[in-house]
């Protein structure tokens, strides 16, 4: 395998960074939002200097060659078999969620999420004019599970015509196994109520565990859910605006697609067609080595934790770069936590309450960062607990 350089720090401040620019104080550290603090794949960035070179960057036709990229490395990967016809290709998964709820919704109608949940999901929701129903995730010794039997009560109810899945889960962590998703399945099926999975954190998975995409489990399944990933959190190009969904029925196909045009949100940039065309068809070494790095990052901050944070617990994750952290012992809401973070030690994290209230009590951690800069983050946690905390 060849050698790939995780460890050396990239300065991003004043790259235009969203993460890393949007604080004005120079000693900040941020490990909040959702992107990786290294280098994309060699290959992307070779792919994307090859196009730069040609110095026209007119309206972007997708190439067969996109297609058979994405194909070919769902097979490869996840052995999700899909076809070219499946594929809506779109600016981001946020965009195509929104979409999505156009097509498959009417104002009033209720959309279950699992909770604590990718913040994204509620104003995709509101923006929709759908209500949130909330299917709260059970928390049992720091270890993430689905409540069935609400589930079922839940997705029951008539107005119920939606679920938007996490798969892996942002930010518990879960990669969701075939049994789980056999019984979110079944029970959807029953009452009618369609699937939307969003994989965007597909390919992150720890050693051992594996992803299961949801419509690859069963042509039920398939028929009766929308897929929507991206290769934005694998190899760090979110600003790049790439993402599929993969949607095997004709007609929900077809309404999806108009609510993409209507929105405008179907267009794609040269950039992002590259990118993901390099990622897919040479990026997998710079993937495996990354996932590895990252693997021993979460083992990392679990050690930390262990001993030298004993008053806080770190859930037991499968999949993902986003540590989440449970600080109730400290008696304090995560926005005071999150307060004393900024204020005593310039670190700037995502008070739990971000992803609904089932998160009071949790901070998330962005763990994609060099092993230097980790530490650094966890001096800092350790530093505020002993100035407010400990006494």
């Amino acid at each position: 395998m060849k050698s790939f350089d995780f460890d050396t720090v990239v300065p991003r401040r004043g790259s235009g960074s969203y993460k890393w620019d949007a604080s004005n104080d120079p000693e900040s550290l941020p490990m909040w939002v959702a992107d990786m603090d290294f280098r994309t794949a060699p290959a992307v960035i070779h792919a994307l200097e090859r196009r730069v070179s040609h110095g026209i960057f007119g309206y972007t036709k997708v190439p067969d060659c996109y297609y058979s990229a994405l194909i070919s490395w769902l097979q490869r990967r996840h052995q999700f078999l899909i076809e070219r016809d499946w594929v809506l290709y779109t600016s981001g998964v946020v965009p195509a969620i929104s979409a999505i709820l156009k097509a498959l919704t009417q104002p009033g109608d209720g959309v279950i999420v699992q909770t604590p949940a990718y913040n994204c999901f509620f104003s995709s929701i509101r923006n929709m004019e759908c209500r949130l129903v909330e299917n709260r995730l059970i928390c049992n010794n720091g270890y993430f599970e689905m409540d069935f039997d609400d589930l079922e009560l839940k997705a029951s109810d008539p107005s119920v015509s939606v679920m938007l899945l996490c798969n892996p889960h942002n930010p518990v962590g879960r990669a969701w196994t075939a049994e789980e998703l056999q019984q979110v399945g079944k029970i959807c099926g029953r009452h009618g109520v369609v699937v939307i999975s969003d994989e965007i954190h597909c390919d992150l998975t720890f050693p051992e565990f594996r992803h299961q995409p949801f419509a690859a489990l069963s042509d039920d399944f398939l028929l009766n859910s929308v897929t929507c990933n991206s290769p934005s959190k694998s190899f760090n190009i979110a600003g790049l605006q790439i993402a599929n969904i993969i949607v095997a029925d004709e007609n929900i196909r077809a309404k999806i697609d108009k609510a993409l045009n209507i929105h405008e949100v179907c267009d794609v940039n040269p950039f992002g067609v590259e990118a993901l065309m390099a990622a897919y068809n040479e990026g997998e070494e710079w993937l495996d080595a990354l996932r590895d790095y990252l693997y021993e990052n979460y083992l990392t901050v679990s050690s930390f934790i262990s001993e030298q944070l004993p008053e806080l617990t770190l859930t037991t994750q499968e999949a993902t770069y986003l540590a989440w952290i449970d600080c109730r012992s400290l008696n304090a809401s995560s926005a005071q936590i999150s307060q004393a973070l900024q204020s005593q030690s310039h670190l700037f994290i995502s008070e739990g309450t971000v992803y609904g209230d089932a998160g009071e009590g949790y901070i998330r951690l962005n763990m994609a960062c060099p092993r230097e800069v980790l530490l650094d983050g966890l001096m800092r946690i350790k530093t505020t607990l002993i100035n407010c905390y400990r006494k």
